[in-house]
């Protein structure tokens, strides 16, 4: 492993430069958004070390790309993880960094709107970062995460930069279910802003 691999948040994480990547990009081509590591993993990853969660925890993550939130949880907390992605070109990435940090994941290939019940039977935390960037994302997530509810997910956690169809989705939740919304800032590997939604299952007081 090359010596620009970061080791922020006790985990082993590849750079676009780093030879292993490097050699997975000759072989594997993932879509647009899957070539890389998305700056809201950062900030879920914190939010997860600074809230945490119980040890063993079932944890889904949607969208998950390379993987490194689940992977996060994995290592630190011992969850068991599903990371679900639509693009099976990303797994070869996620595979590399759950060996790197020493977990095992359970890779999932499925579109939001095709998650099943029983895919999220048995799953206490849904996560997700960078994954409500079009308008027609929306949608499908507030019917995944009400699926969620609905299987017995007990938290849904999302992380955002602050665009403005994550904030949508953000007052769908706010409004209807025990939901809010908190700003977060780290600076490791860099200065990075966003938002944190986190929503559980309960309706809103009125």
């Amino acid at each position: 492993m090359s010596r620009d691999a970061l080791h922020d948040y006790g985990l082993r994480v590849f750079g676009a430069r780093d030879r292993e990547v490097r050699g997975l990009k000759r072989i594997h081509r993932p879509s647009t958004y899957g070539f890389r590591i998305w700056t809201s993993s950062w900030l879920l990853m914190d939010f997860l070390r600074v809230r945490k969660i119980a040890g063993g925890s079932r944890v889904m993550d949607v969208g998950c790309g390379w993987g490194i939130a689940g992977i996060f949880c994995a290592k630190r907390y011992g969850a068991s993880v599903t990371s679900v992605d639509m693009d099976s070109q990303v797994f070869p990435f996620l595979q590399l960094h759950a060996e790197a940090n020493g977990v095992k994941v359970r890779p999932l290939i499925r579109r939001f709107a095709d998650i099943r019940l029983d895919d999220l039977t048995g799953i206490n935390i849904l996560i997700g970062a960078d994954i409500c960037f079009w308008d027609t994302l929306i949608t499908p997530l507030i019917s995944l995460i009400e699926l969620a509810f609905e299987a017995g997910v007990k938290s849904v956690l999302l992380a955002d930069p602050g665009r403005g169809t994550f904030l949508d989705l953000a007052s769908h939740f706010t409004a209807i279910r025990q939901a809010e919304v908190f700003d977060w800032e780290v600076n490791i590997p860099y200065r990075i802003t966003g938002s944190i939604l986190a929503i559980e299952p309960g309706q809103r007081a009125n």
